[in-house]
């Protein structure tokens, strides 16, 4: 049965109209729109039948928008970006037979952010994707107390093609790296390839490994970290490893060299908490060489000119490519200050 719908309605200041359903599903159409000054996309109207009874509308929107993470329609849906039957609804509402869907998604806003000129030092870059070997002292995305020199920024002196879904403080980023992390980054330059790429790193099919030097005799040659990461109830700024409000966190390491001071490790990250790295090392009582804040006692007489940040690297990035599903693999070369420190420490040992 196809069933042919013309609305022409008033939404405040706004004139729908034309907009079809098809076999009690959809037609996507696609408008620009004004409401109170500010610039809509009436993306999509629904109506519902009997089989979509019951079900999530999060989790149906989601399935029907490739362009779409649920988590993003929840933010839509928190907006009012959404409507059932012209009225508001929760995220946790159950479609019913009948319901008229209208979701409206806002054009990202003009960032109010300056653009910073930077060299990037750029892996690779095809229409979809830039993967980057960020530096170190570089925030990935603007803070309160940096809102110019940070990756986002240098990234909008670099190109006007970013997704939008990161929200107007963060275009194209998908994961992100601490300022004193250096190492590889993707980033994405349309909506589809973030939603692919978010889920990827959320279902963990990429490949993220590190190196970093840590301090102490390690006693290990490799291993498995299973330990549980949540919120300090001490200090909220910073993570640790705990049983209350915890996440699941599991990393793997392997010594590539190591003398009876120093240990340069290879990690691999099955989870991805923040400060993970940084917080199992120093539960394990072998912080990372710079680490100020999960290390005790960070300073080191011998290296103490040389190392002005946490010596961790991302080391190589590993993903499908969004768009033609192709593994690929980057390596990002470790920056100057991290190679001084191992050929100072480790001599002149392979590395790789």
């Amino acid at each position: 049965m196809i069933l042919i719908m013309a609305f022409l309605k008033k939404f405040n200041k706004t004139i729908l109209s034309n907009i079809f359903i098809i076999d009690d599903y959809f037609k996507k159409i696609t408008k620009k729109i004004k409401l109170e000054g500010v610039i809509f996309m009436i993306q999509n109207i629904y109506e519902i039948n009997y089989k979509l009874n019951g079900l999530r509308i999060d989790k149906f929107l989601a399935k029907e928008n490739e362009d779409f993470s649920r988590s993003y329609i929840q933010k839509l849906i928190d907006g009012d970006y959404i409507q059932v039957n012209n009225n508001s609804i929760k995220k946790s509402y159950k479609l019913k037979k009948g319901d008229i869907i209208k979701v409206y998604k806002k054009e990202m806003e003009k960032l109010a952010l300056e653009p910073y000129d930077l060299d990037l030092n750029i892996i690779y870059e095809d229409k979809h994707i830039i993967v980057i070997n960020k530096p170190p002292d570089l925030l990935v995305h603007p803070s309160p107390h940096e809102k110019k020199k940070t990756l986002v920024n240098a990234l909008l002196e670099y190109t006007d093609d970013l997704s939008g879904i990161g929200g107007v403080k963060r275009p194209g980023i998908v994961h992100r790296l601490d300022k004193d992390t250096s190492g590889a980054i993707v980033v994405a330059k349309d909506d589809k390839s973030h939603k692919n790429l978010v889920e990827q790193f959320k279902n963990r099919n990429t490949e993220k490994i590190y190196r970093t030097i840590i301090k102490g005799e390690f006693k290990y040659k490799d291993g498995k970290i299973d330990a549980p990461i949540g919120r300090n109830s001490n200090n909220r700024t910073k993570m640790a490893v705990t049983k209350k409000n915890s996440k699941k966190a599991v990393t793997y390491f392997e010594v590539i060299t190591k003398t009876k001071k120093y240990a340069l490790l290879k990690l691999k990250l099955e989870t991805g908490r923040t400060h993970q790295i940084r917080v199992h090392l120093s539960y394990l009582g072998h912080p990372i060489l710079g680490d100020k804040k999960y290390a005790k006692n960070s300073k080191d007489i011998k290296l103490d000119s040389k190392v002005k940040r946490q010596l961790l690297h991302s080391y190589s990035l590993g993903f499908y490519h969004p768009i033609n599903n192709k593994w690929m693999k980057f390596k990002a070369d470790i920056p100057e200050d991290f190679s001084e420190v191992m050929a100072e420490l480790f001599s002149k040992k392979t590395f790789n």
